[in-house]
């Protein structure tokens, strides 16, 4: 009973501990820490046993260099959209700092939140099956296998989409990947060895998330 407790007490803190991690030491990462990422990608589960995954992975350094352009414009583009329509500013009322805020706004706008791409010792391309009617949830099945086998053997990774959601950026990254046909580019994992060590994030609490039977009927106490 003990070693239940014990991998079940493993499990969760891998949970609990993982995080987006965005500044990377120049330390490579090592081919058998690879391996076990990708695994735990293979292993993830997929409607109808489909597995429409796809990895590339990626370690050039001006392969890593196009990925970081690609990425900060995406993500100048939808945070430039983002604050024309007042939707930033309102993300950050709770922020009374406003240099920091201004900071913040600048970061994202200019897209310098995802150029962090070019630093990552390596990237993986996540690509898949667009025939299969399950892609979008198959392919998270496997990048958060990934994400948590990263956090499990010490090393840091961010989930990235902003190259992926403009169909011109996803066309400039299946021409520098040969993508073929019948595939299309998912989302990019930042993999690295992390500069420092990161805070939890806040999250919310158990009864404001959980219902029982019908919405809004709480599961837990308040406090549990």
């Amino acid at each position: 009973m003990s070693e239940t407790y014990n991998l079940t007490d493993a499990a969760i803190k891998i949970i609990q501990d993982r995080r987006s991690i965005r500044d990377y030491t120049d330390e490579p990462v090592a081919e058998g820490d690879l391996d076990l990422i990708l695994e735990a990608a293979r292993q993830a589960p997929s409607g109808e046993n489909a597995q429409p995954w796809r990895f590339i992975v990626v370690r050039d350094g001006a392969t890593r260099n196009q990925l970081g352009a690609i990425a900060g414009g995406g993500s100048g583009r939808r945070f430039t959209a983002e604050y024309v329509t007042k939707k930033m500013q309102e993300r950050f009322t709770t922020l009374d700092d406003e240099e920091k805020k201004k900071a913040i706004f600048e970061k994202l706008t200019s897209g310098k939140v995802s150029t962090f791409l070019a630093k990552a010792p390596v990237n993986i391309v996540v690509c898949g099956k667009k025939e299969v009617w399950d892609l979008p949830y198959d392919t998270s099945a496997a990048i958060e296998n990934m994400l948590l086998m990263v956090t499990a053997i010490g090393l840091g990774a961010c989930w990235v989409i902003a190259p992926c959601i403009d169909i011109r950026d996803e066309e400039r990254l299946k021409a520098l990947f040969d993508v073929p046909e019948g595939f299309k580019v998912i989302s990019i994992i930042a993999i690295g060895h992390p500069t420092r060590p990161h805070k939890p994030r806040p999250r919310m609490e158990r009864h404001e998330l959980v219902f029982d039977e019908k919405w809004g009927a709480p599961y837990y106490e308040e406090g549990s």
